[in-house]
């Protein structure tokens, strides 16, 4: 039955990997300007980086063997690549945090799709996290997603692309998450309960039958107890739940999304998680990369949450450039408060700058 599975994290179309330099941040800005590196880039001041800390030839930037070469020119404001200034050269791999004044760009050893990101607009999506709502797009007509990712890292918005692209569109969207019920009520939650069937019972749907004609979305599913399992193997694969205390099922029609920050083929082996739901689910699986691989992502959601918090705010160059570089285990949860938090810290401080030392520290 493995076979089934379709796993759509890692679509690759084959094309070679092309070398590209992110703008993200200019003075106290977010910015989005792709820069092709397949041949060597030379940063300075133009009337495009209109940032008076550059030199007119402040740095190069070439692509070797899978290698960033990032050469200083002997400028008056010093290079940083991720946080620390060159001298000279520096050789690093894989995506690169780069500082030249107030400008911060990122390094991206495979930017394939960075060029069709449209800069501004409400949703902050890279290519990494655009990819992945296209693979779900292209699968919503499937009856049951499995959505694996992080804590915090956006597996709702997740569902709700599927839901809104599926046939279910209509109906209604509803999230539970499975974490957060109290332990020996998630069956009369999730099934629906009659009146009569336990002390102060009364006729109750559940949040299966909540979702009829729509998506039921079942956030940490891992967190269910195996009997639970086991009905909800029922429901999906019936289209049907029997109520606590009911003698007759009830007919349901939805989508089902479940996801996990657990990797659940490892609940498998443990036995936490039954092998017929998790085949039943895991039929299309995609998988979110986490914060720390969209630093696109990062600088512009920095930016954004900043001005949320206060518009009379605004970012300095090296709060970014922190900001792509913290591993942010949280996510986006994290990312926000801690933004928030900065914000509060430089109101308190009375500047209209927002500092990476207003940042929380790091546990």
């Amino acid at each position: 039955m493995s076979g089934t599975i379709d796993d759509v994290s890692t679509a690759d179309d084959g094309a070679p990997p092309v070398p590209v330099a992110v703008l993200v941040a200019l003075g106290a800005s977010a910015r989005l300007v792709v820069l092709d590196v397949r041949r060597e880039l030379a940063l300075g001041r133009t009337a495009e980086l209109d940032d008076d800390r550059l030199s007119r030839d402040h740095a190069t930037v070439r692509f070797e063997r899978g290698t960033w070469v990032i050469a200083d020119r002997d400028s008056r404001n010093g290079t940083f690549v991720d946080g620390e200034r060159v001298a000279g050269e520096a050789r690093r791999r894989g995506d690169v945090v780069l500082r030249l004044g107030h400008t911060v760009l990122v390094l991206v050893a495979d930017g394939r799709g960075y060029d069709a990101i449209a800069d501004g607009g409400p949703h902050v999506v890279g290519p990494e996290l655009a990819r992945v709502y296209e693979q779900v797009r292209a699968h919503a007509g499937e009856p049951c997603l499995l959505v694996q990712g992080e804590t915090g890292s956006g597996k709702e918005l997740v569902a709700r692309r599927f839901h809104d692209a599926g046939p279910h569109a209509t109906g209604p969207f509803v999230a539970v998450n499975c974490a957060a019920i109290p332990k020996g009520v998630a069956e009369r939650l999730l099934f629906g309960s009659r009146a009569g069937a336990f002390s102060d019972a009364i006729d109750a749907p559940g949040y299966l039958a909540s979702a009829q004609g729509g998506t039921l979305f079942l956030d940490e599913v891992a967190d269910l107890d195996l009997a639970v399992q086991a009905k909800l193997l029922r429901a999906v694969e019936l289209h049907e739940v029997t109520p606590v205390g009911a003698t007759a099922p009830v007919r349901v029609e939805l989508g089902v999304i479940a996801a996990s920050h657990r990797e659940l083929r490892s609940e498998l082996a443990a036995r936490r998680f039954r092998d017929d739901l998790y085949y039943r689910l895991a039929r299309v699986t995609v998988r979110l990369p986490p914060l720390r691989e969209r630093k696109l992502d990062i600088a512009r959601l920095a930016v954004r949450e900043l001005a949320a918090a206060d518009r009379e705010l605004a970012a300095h160059a090296r709060l970014v450039e922190a900001c792509c570089m913290r591993p942010w285990p949280g996510n986006v949860r994290e990312l926000h408060a801690a933004i928030r938090a900065a914000a509060q810290a430089a109101r308190e401080a009375g500047r209209a700058i927002v500092r990476p030392e207003d940042l929380p520290r790091l546990q």
